[in-house]
């Protein structure tokens, strides 16, 4: 089954070192996703990225290999994405979100009500 439509994607930029109590931050985010029943998560990781952050003039530099740029990304309505925003602001404490409208095509052997 085909289904298409407008969803919202969600990117949140992290470095692979980026942690909360000890857990990468990632893996956090992706189970807060999964508890809230979102329609899914992919945890991306680059071979090579920099961000500038203004802490040290070494930010502006690569990162380093436990630095390594992370993406996550989200696809579902706002509505949906939007219950997860509170949960970024307590645990995000460097990164960059992204939100934009997409246009989605669902391929589906199955009637799915979601994205």
């Amino acid at each position: 089954m085909k289904k298409t439509g407008e969803a919202v994607v969600l990117r949140i930029f992290l470095s692979e070192s980026a942690t909360d109590g000890g857990r990468p931050l990632y893996e956090k985010i992706v189970a807060k996703a999964r508890q809230l029943h979102l329609a899914g998560a992919t945890v991306l990781r680059g071979l090579y990225g920099f961000a500038r952050r203004g802490d040290s003039p070494e930010d502006a530099e690569g990162f380093r290999h436990e630095q390594a740029p992370i993406v996550i990304e989200l696809i579902d309505t706002e509505d949906n994405l939007g219950r997860l925003l509170p949960f970024l602001d307590e645990t995000v404490e460097h990164g960059l979100v992204t939100l934009e409208t997409i246009k989605v095509v669902r391929y589906s052997p199955s009637k799915i009500t979601q994205f």
